[in-house]
């Protein structure tokens, strides 16, 4: 049996993980959301006109690491154990950087859950605040590390 994403003939399959053991899977994904000084000081203050942003868009992104496997075609349904979406802000360039943390004892890791919840949680800031300004702008997003399985630890390295 083939072990990607294709069996011997090119089509798209689920990898079967059976054969795997479980182990404590752990990831971290991040993205940004460039909303401009102003609009962040409206949203840190809570005072854009749909409500709390951040708030909103912490529940979008858990709620979102819990479909991962409905959203993304050939990802594995997870049995999580743990989701947090957190934010943190820079008043200077009006940014709010997304992180999303995602841990489950599986066969499989979670790094895609942990990107779709940054991802979506970023959308609902989007959202909640195109009203103000369109030109609002998301990325990029990326995995930060992952914990478990047999590929082990990875960290992506320090950029600049």
């Amino acid at each position: 049996m083939p072990s990607n994403h294709f069996d011997d003939e090119g089509r798209a399959w689920m990898v079967d993980v059976s054969g795997k053991e479980p182990t404590m899977r752990s990831a971290e994904a991040e993205t940004s959301v460039q909303l401009g000084p102003e609009l962040l000081a409206q949203v840190t203050a809570r005072t854009v006109g749909k409500g709390d942003v951040l708030g909103v868009a912490r529940l979008a992104g858990i709620g979102a690491v819990k479909r991962t496997d409905e959203l993304i075609p050939l990802a594995h349904p997870l049995s999580l154990h743990h989701a947090a979406v957190d934010f943190v802000t820079d008043n200077r360039d009006g940014t709010v950087r997304v992180l999303c943390r995602v841990r489950a004892y599986e066969r499989t890791g979670v790094e895609m859950e942990a990107m779709v919840g940054a991802s979506i949680a970023a959308l609902a800031i989007y959202d909640m605040c195109k009203g103000q300004d369109k030109g609002i702008t998301i990325g990029p997003t990326r995995l930060l590390w992952k914990e478990g399985g047999k590929s082990g630890i990875y960290r992506r390295e320090e950029e600049g």
